[in-house]
């Protein structure tokens, strides 16, 4: 019994410790709060079913991390086929209470931003979110990805350049407004 309370607190310790980080990346690489809200659940469960099997040579975080990638990345290829990126797509959260005009331009450009972030490739999306959102070092970054750190370098820097490209304002500021 005490090895199935140990394991119980070790999982509710593990999944206190990072399920905000993993919601967030999921917030940011689905563009969808209610997608997030669901993938972030599979990525817990997943680990709840291979956490006897983890290499403890391995960084938890990274692992939890990469998990969360090939999570939103299978949800990514289920939703393909359908338009992802329909017109009016944030007008869901869109409230009828009215806010003061600073907020809403705050609220708008961090929807202008994760609209952008949501449109680049996966590759490119997956490291924006790691790498300048959840500010992951490099080494932490092609852990998740299963990538060299010169790729995950060249991406993020590609990544950033089409980000600029598509929102037509200066890099410098917007993933910290994407927070």
């Amino acid at each position: 019994m005490t090895d199935s309370n140990n394991l119980e607190s070790r999982i509710v310790e593990i999944y206190n410790l990072y399920y905000l980080d993993v919601y967030r990346f999921l917030v940011c690489f689905t563009g969808n709060q209610n997608d997030a809200e669901d993938l972030t659940q599979e990525v817990f469960i997943r680990v709840l079913k291979d956490l006897s099997n983890f290499n403890s040579n391995y960084n938890l975080k990274t692992w939890i991390f990469s998990i969360a990638k090939h999570v939103a990345i299978d949800h990514y290829r289920k939703k393909r086929f359908s338009a992802l990126f329909k017109d009016g797509f944030f007008n869901q959260f869109s409230s009828n209470e009215k806010k003061p005009e600073e907020e809403f331009e705050v609220t708008e450009l961090k929807q202008f931003i994760h609209d952008a972030i949501a449109k680049l490739k996966p590759n490119y999306r997956a490291v924006v979110i790691l790498r300048g959102i959840n500010e992951f070092s490099i080494k932490e970054t092609s852990e998740i990805l299963q990538c060299s750190a010169a790729k995950v370098k060249v991406d993020y820097h590609r990544a950033l350049k089409e980000l600029k490209r598509k929102l037509n304002i200066e890099i410098e500021g917007v993933l910290t407004n994407a927070k």
